[in-house]
């Protein structure tokens, strides 16, 4: 029998807005994430990836309790976040950590490095000072940076370095998940290389397991052992690595790999330059995508595709009625 997943996201959904006025009528509501269904293996990493405005980071923050679902489970280690979120925090801060998207920002401008590393060592972990100091040398060690530097402020350190600090600040508390959103954007490539094989190494030292969220599809490929496609709040493609890149099967998906930058190769208009993006304040009925896809039929109009198995292809799965075949 296999293994219980780690993180179990069981039909979440995040509205922000709606109710009503005071005088009866509607507040405008946005759906920024629609019946959310997905697994994370103990030691794998998920990555997500989507347009900006896909509902990547409202996910992210829901998975380690920052945001608390409309509605559906989010269950991790056996247990409800939204129920330990709404109690104790400090069980579920020590095994799920976040690193955000912009490293300098993350880092509070008045602390020295010390001070942003010790507060989880001290409220999390109850080291005392002498356990303290040896976690805090290690820490430093495993991302590659000096303990003297441990007296600095955040803005003395580059982007790299600074986000290197953000990674080892989750990784004081000795968590189980990290949550990575966008972690690389904001560095030069050659920074990202180095940031990447930081975390390729940290996973390995202290079994980690990561949700990775990002819209560069390169990145996104040479992390992850399974992707997820998000559009418009849905997933609506999800597989292993490999076979989600080589073998597209929903059209946003190959829109997507069309395109991203390659070398060598001249960027190309992938579609109509006029096409719009579906309204969060009036989703459209039935596929969000359908505007947007060549492929679209009568029956994509009328009703939400399901997230269905492709027969041919292990643990890969497309909602579309009209999937590309596998190549």
């Amino acid at each position: 029998m296999p293994d219980a997943p780690l993180l179990s996201i069981e039909n979440a959904e995040r509205v922000f807005g709606g109710g009503r006025t005071m005088f009866g009528q509607p507040k405008p509501a946005v759906h920024a994430v629609q019946d959310v269904t997905i697994t994370v293996r103990k030691g794998e990493t998920l990555g997500v990836v989507g347009e900006s405005g896909c509902g990547k980071s409202t996910l992210a923050r829901m998975i380690v309790g920052l945001d608390a679902p409309s509605a559906g489970r989010i269950v991790f280690d056996g247990r409800d976040i939204v129920k330990e979120a709404r109690g104790d925090l400090r069980r579920l801060s020590r095994e799920v950590q976040y690193v955000f998207q912009d490293p300098v920002a993350s880092l509070n401008p008045r602390k020295t490095i010390r001070a942003i590393l010790e507060a989880p060592l001290r409220h999390l972990r109850k080291l005392d000072k002498a356990q303290r100091e040896t976690r805090l040398e290690e820490l430093m060690e495993a991302v590659n940076l000096a303990p003297e530097f441990l007296g600095r402020y955040p803005h003395e350190f580059s982007g790299g370095q600074a986000q290197r600090i953000g990674i080892a600040r989750a990784l004081a508390a000795d968590p189980k998940l990290i949550v990575l959103d966008e972690p690389v954007s904001a560095l030069d490539v050659s920074v990202q290389a180095q940031v990447l094989n930081i975390l390729d190494d940290l996973k390995r030292r202290f079994g980690l397991t990561y949700v990775f969220i990002s819209h560069d599809l390169s990145v996104v490929e040479s992390v992850s052992d399974r992707v997820a496609v998000m559009y418009f709040g849905r997933i609506v493609e999800i597989g292993p690595g490999r076979t989600v890149f080589r073998t597209p099967r929903h059209p946003y998906t190959h829109l997507l790999l069309d395109s991203a930058p390659a070398p060598g190769r001249r960027l190309r208009a992938s579609e109509d330059a006029n096409t719009e993006l579906p309204d969060p304040y009036d989703p459209p009925p039935g596929c969000a995508f359908y505007a947007r896809c060549p492929r679209g039929t009568d029956k994509c109009i009328a009703q939400v595709p399901p997230l269905e198995l492709m027969s041919d292809e292990a643990d890969h799965r497309a909602a579309c009625f009209h999937p590309h075949e596998a190549q």
